[in-house]
């Protein structure tokens, strides 16, 4: 007797290594820089706002999300219809490889870049093209280009690209989008795009307002702070935007997530001073870890990579034993979330000890 057996697919999906809750020391405050989450609380308001959601948990979501839609629109100036919300920006992803991939078509993407893409793209029997990042962990994207064959249904640019950190400069992109044919979906990852500090950065709605195959995803878990309640959304031309919304899950974005972000889009300046802090303590880190003799690539997200090949697990053991959690990437390396000053401190104080 045979038992029901998933696509030969399924067991081929590698596993997402979530980051680890830091390790509870008596005696000893310890801090989780595993997720590359906001450590600031939310905001009184926003506080408020999911409060006055939370009495109608007995009532489904409005499956339109029109609040979040339109609030969205007005923020942004583009069309409702070429929006899509999602729970965060990787549900987004999941529905662009499932909505544009037949089993055997290509995703071309960086790597190491988010560890979410080729859990999606093998999850609908897709292919995975992976295209080694430069030495400076940034995107090779002529090689990229060169990558693209005429299986290729979608490519993902990941600006800044997690875990490594450098961001793409728009120039860099529209050299690169000139080599991409017009059938060919490109997805510009914008997750990190407020923690973006440099000259030329990518200007996501631009570049969408520009091009027919360019679709920008972004999310309210990182600058936000809002990672517990998994709201995204996309921006594309109305045909994508459309085939995300046809393929979503139904009422997938909880009433609280879409009043949290509605909230949050509304007080988007006083959040955005938080944002100003954090990078402030980015700069701070960096320069720090430099004096100490690492080379750290250039951080345009709000975390740090460190380099380590085998002495990987030796670093996070390193820094688990000064009480703050990393996210190891076995055999790679190892991202830092830029959390708390004194969670930070210590992330100095380990690394140069490690070095």
């Amino acid at each position: 007797m045979t038992t029901p057996q998933p696509r030969a697919n399924v067991a081929e999906i590698p596993p997402y290594v979530a980051g680890k809750p830091p390790t509870v020391r008596p005696g000893m405050t310890s801090y989780k820089l595993s997720s590359n989450e906001n450590p600031y609380p939310p905001l009184p308001g926003v506080i408020s706002a999911v409060q006055a959601g939370v009495v109608a948990m007995n009532r489904y979501p409005d499956m339109g999300a029109t609040m979040l839609y339109d609030a969205l629109a007005e923020k942004f100036g583009v069309p409702a219809e070429h929006l899509s919300v999602a729970t965060g920006s990787v549900g987004l992803i999941y529905q662009l490889v499932q909505a544009f991939c037949d089993p055997g078509d290509e995703v071309v993407f960086a790597w190491r870049s988010f560890e979410a893409y080729p859990i999606a793209v093998t999850a609908a029997g897709a292919t995975s093209v992976r295209v080694p990042v430069l030495a400076d962990g940034r995107h090779d994207l002529d090689a990229m280009a060169a990558a693209i064959t005429d299986r290729t249904k979608i490519v993902l640019v990941c600006t800044p690209n997690n875990p490594t950190g450098p961001a793409v400069t728009q120039g860099e992109l529209d050299a690169f989008l000139a080599q991409v044919p017009s059938h060919v979906l490109v997805v510009v990852d914008e997750a990190y795009v407020e923690f973006v500090r440099m000259d030329d950065p990518v200007d996501g709605l631009a570049t969408y307002r520009r091009h027919e195959n360019v679709v920008v995803t972004r999310t309210f878990s990182k600058a936000y702070g809002l990672a517990g309640f998994r709201v995204g959304y996309a921006v594309a031309p109305e045909p994508i935007a459309a085939a995300l919304r046809a393929v979503s899950l139904p009422f997938g974005v909880s009433t609280v997530a879409q009043l949290a972000a509605v909230e949050s889009l509304a007080r988007q300046e006083e959040l955005l001073e938080r944002v100003e802090a954090l990078v402030a303590e980015r700069t701070r880190v960096v320069d720090a870890l430099r004096e100490a003799g690492w080379d750290v690539p250039e951080a345009q997200g709000n975390f740090v990579w460190f380099e380590l090949g085998d002495r990987t697990a030796d670093f996070a053991a390193a820094a688990d034993e000064a009480g703050i959690v990393v996210r190891p990437f076995a055999g790679e390396g190892a991202r830092v979330s830029i959390g708390e000053v004194e969670a930070n401190d210590r992330l100095i104080e380990v690394a140069a000890a490690f070095r």
